[in-house]
């Protein structure tokens, strides 16, 4: 009886060491530079590469496909690891762009908590307010950032009072700027009651935090000139009579967002954040399968793949799928169940992830991400257990909101084509639909910027030369019916219109908002569905 019972302390033990966590923020508010700032203090590297206006001289750790170097954005997912404090952080870094948001509504099914950063100069933008919609979906827990305060930003308190406006979230600031701009002079950290003096450093740790013990503590008055200190003490006050203490447990439910301001170019305000973050954050939660709700302390390994990235090593052409630990121990050369498939499949080669640096690893714990090599088997939403076939919940695609036809110009790699557009779409990069009438192939995205990614990475990776047509489509609508006959009279009745996606399943392409409502009227024993999990 002993082992197993040291077996489970050791399983308990992992679990609540791990913080797995997604940063998220509208395009250019400073999310991947704060990723790296973290990295940076978990002693992951030892140097920061700065990315500067779409120009970046040393790229910055989490982006590194060639595309996302040439243009200084991040378009892909990337997954980091670190020890801090004798704790596993689990950094998911998701693209900001807002045409790459399917990939970040996947990633955050992925993680526990999110840190969302905020630029203080804009605040609130639109992106923001659609991942904190997400996040509202799971009450998966939000720590907001309130980032380049070495600029001249909005006033903290009006910052405040948008984020609970705009994103519908309580907020209880952890942390208080002392001016802004050119007259900042440091941090207050009320969780620690101690002060961090400004000096900007774009590349090495701050470590000049002066000790006090409270605001009426006279080595501030030593610290700081004497309108600093008089304007903090008011505003420290207002703070406190203003917002309640921070509740831990109605942060963890995703009803009131701790608040912490710093420059993470210059490593200022990161270090506050993240030791409040990994005390307050919660450790992996239980999650829902199809059956029943599964609990990390199961002795039984599950996880699901939430993202696939091909050809992450150019040299060599494979496919890693991205699976988050959710119950029990991974273990590397098991036979795991493949849910979807009805299938065993063993698992020779895992790794972890420091950005593009990978290990093997042996062993993974709940809210850990295991890289798995794949030849081709697995896909985004894939549930994988040790024998119970329930699929774990919640990774839909959604009906694309632009359409293009891909037009082959080199008809000699029409199978280097098929490939590579088959590979891209397991990536969840974009969505494929094959026309049943002619054959005619349409990529559908939700914005213009993956239809460049696809064609430079078609040729770059696979060699196929392409071009991409505008097609008049509103909707991609998959369909489903109780009567089969309906369901052949209304393909007979609409086969121009009719495609599968790479799943195989139905999908009525709709030209209009008004014509699709017709032929809504006209087939009423049809269900039109706008995401492909009905």
């Amino acid at each position: 009886m002993r082992p197993d019972n040291s077996a489970r302390m050791t399983l308990e033990q992992e679990i609540q060491k791990r913080r797995t966590f997604a940063i998220i923020a509208h395009p250019d508010a400073g999310k991947t530079t704060l990723t790296e700032k973290l990295l940076l203090f978990g002693g992951a590297i030892q140097t920061a590469g700065a990315v500067k206006s779409n120009k970046i001289d040393v790229s910055t750790r989490s982006d590194w496909m060639d595309i996302e170097k040439q243009r200084g954005i991040s378009v892909a997912t990337s997954v980091m690891g670190f020890n801090y404090n004798d704790l596993k952080i689990n950094i998911l870094d998701t693209p900001g762009h807002q045409d790459f948001a399917e990939d970040t509504y996947r990633t955050l099914t992925a993680v526990d908590s999110v840190i969302m950063v905020i630029d203080c100069v804009k605040g609130v933008e639109g992106q923001t307010e659609k991942l904190m919609e997400v996040c509202r979906m799971r009450n998966t827990p939000v720590l907001c950032f309130i980032n380049k305060l070495d600029r001249e930003g909005r006033d903290a308190f009006e910052l405040l009072d948008e984020i609970e406006e705009k994103l519908d979230i309580k907020v209880r600031p952890m942390s208080w700027p002392i001016g802004m701009g050119k007259s900042l002079r440091g941090v207050y950290n009320m969780y620690e009651n101690n002060l961090n003096l400004y000096e900007p450093s774009k590349t090495k740790k701050v470590t000049d935090v002066v000790e006090i013990n409270g605001i009426d503590d006279p080595k501030l008055d030593e610290s700081l000139p004497e309108s600093a200190v008089e304007t903090l003490r008011e505003e420290v006050e207002l703070v406190e009579g203003v917002y309640d203490p921070l509740n831990v447990e109605e942060y963890q439910a995703g009803k009131v967002a701790p608040v912490f301001f710093g420059s993470a170019v210059n490593n200022f305000g990161v270090r506050e954040l993240l030791d409040c973050f990994i005390n307050i954050a919660p450790s992996p939660i239980p999650r829902e399968t199809e059956l029943r709700t599964i609990v990390p302390n199961e002795e039984k390994f599950s996880g699901f793949i939430f993202k696939i990235h091909a050809n992450m090593d150019p040299k060599h052409r494979n496919r890693i799928a991205f699976a988050r630990v959710c119950s029990g121990k991974f273990q590397r050369g098991s036979n795991y169940y493949h849910v979807r498939q009805n299938k065993q499949f063993r698992f020779s080669n895992a790794t972890a992830f420091m950005a593009q640096q990978k290990e093997t690893i042996d062993e993974a714990f709940p809210g850990d991400i295991v890289g798995l090599y794949d030849t081709g088997n697995l896909k985004i939403g894939d549930t994988l257990t040790q024998g119970e076939k329930g699929n774990y919940k919640g990774i839909p695609s959604f009906s694309p909101e632009q359409f293009k036809e891909v037009i082959n110009l080199d008809a000699m790699k029409s199978k280097q084509l098929e490939k590579g557009l088959h590979q891209l779409m397991d990536e969840g990069v974009a969505q494929l639909f094959t026309y049943e009438f002619g054959q005619r192939k349409v990529v559908g995205t939700v914005g213009a910027l993956q239809f460049e990614v696809i064609q430079y990475r078609l040729k770059n990776e696979y060699g196929a030369t392409v071009q991409f047509q505008p097609l008049n489509i509103y909707k991609a609508c998959w369909i489903s019916a109780e009567d089969d006959t309906k369901m052949t009279e209304f393909i007979d009745s609409k086969q121009r219109y009719i495609a599968k996606d790479k799943d195989d399943k139905l999908v009525f392409m709709a030209e209009s908002k008004a014509w699709l409502q017709m032929v809504q009227d006209n087939f009423p024993d049809i269900q039109y569905h706008f995401t492909s999990e009905f």
